[in-house]
């Protein structure tokens, strides 16, 4: 079995909160942008050396401040000029990354009526923004004309949808009803592949025929795209995660299928590494400190709860193709892990 690359290079520090989203920027993926429970965004450059111990951290190069509340998901534009956030604002808001302002924001008396929970850029060139929200609905907006309102609205859903997946005149929604649906915007159709346990993820593989779901029964599956029929499933003895959200995704050109541990023993944090096409356990990889704090997360009943030892959410550099990943969770902090 390949060797994983495992060996932790630096840590991104500064918020003051569990991170609840992080992804790395487009094309050559030289940042990292995190949303906070803090109510901020920041952009790291994790190649940047740190300075003494006290100082403030040299990877951090913008912070991103207009939220009022927590920060839930990012997403961000193929050009990296711009990207979007949203979360317990029940509104989307519209970047500028250079100058750290808000382009525009998508809510008010026609948007979403509860926190938003995912948010992807669809269309050519960016041109739409889908989110998708604990109001059981997904919204669609038009970013590039000046008409804050939602263009569509999908309202199939039976509860909190909990990750949405643009692709090419397609959006794919999963939802706490366990249920993932798949709306083809040219035809007016959708098709339900039904679950059966709240999901709480949704990665699409690169040439767009397998489908990555993560699910609330510890267990994460490998679905035919067009079909809905199962290739693979993800289980491994100590790994849990049957309460809170915990977004997985590939690595290394889909070698790997990797998510966090929703609870572990001892001082670390876990990440559980899969070999995508055998489904056996990989790799087992301590996140170091992620232990020493408590979050609190939503439940699938909505609840807010007590967590320790929640690595929420992982990354992959180059959008699977590079050498480098990361993740996020109770502490704050952010691990970037590589070769050594």
């Amino acid at each position: 079995m390949a060797h994983f690359p495992a060996q932790p290079l630096t840590q991104l520090l500064g918020s003051n909160g569990p991170v609840h989203a992080l992804t790395y920027s487009a094309g050559p993926s030289t940042y990292i942008l995190t949303g906070s429970a803090d109510r901020n965004i920041r952009l790291y450059n994790p190649a940047r050396t740190p300075t003494a111990t006290g100082a403030p951290p040299t990877q951090l190069i913008q912070t991103y401040a207009a939220h009022g509340y927590e920060v839930l998901a990012l997403t961000v534009s193929p050009d990296n000029s711009t990207f979007a956030s949203a979360g317990g604002d029940r509104a989307v808001f519209l970047w500028d990354v250079a100058t750290a302002l808000t382009i525009r924001r998508f809510g008010g008396p026609n948007g979403h009526s509860s926190r938003i929970n995912s948010v992807s850029f669809a269309g050519e060139a960016a041109s739409l923004l889908v989110s998708g929200s604990f109001d059981a609905s997904v919204r669609i907006w038009d970013v590039k004309s000046g008409n804050v309102k939602p263009i569509m609205v999908l309202s199939e859903a039976g509860d909190s949808v909990s990750c949405v997946l643009a692709g090419d005149g397609e959006i794919w929604a999963g939802s706490v009803d366990g249920r993932v649906r798949k709306y083809d915007l040219r035809c007016g159709k959708v098709v339900t592949d039904v679950i059966g346990s709240p999901v709480t993820s949704l990665k699409k593989t690169k040439d767009g025929r397998g489908l990555l779901v993560g699910s609330l029964d510890n267990q994460i599956r490998l679905m035919d795209a067009e079909t809905g029929g199962l290739l693979k499933s993800y289980r491994a003895e100590g790994w849990k995660n049957d309460q809170f959200r915990m977004r997985s995704c590939f690595g290394a050109r889909e070698r790997w299928v990797m998510c966090g541990n929703e609870e572990v023993e001892g001082p670390d944090g876990q990440v559980i590494v899969w070999d995508t096409l055998s489904g056996e356990v990989a790799a087992k990889v301590l996140v170091p400190g992620a232990a020493a704090a408590t979050t609190k997360r939503v439940g699938p009943d909505g609840v807010m709860k007590d967590r320790k030892n929640v690595i929420s959410c992982v990354a992959w550099k180059g959008d699977g193709k590079g050498d480098q990943w990361c993740c996020g969770g109770a502490d704050g902090a952010v691990t970037v892990f590589g070769s050594p």
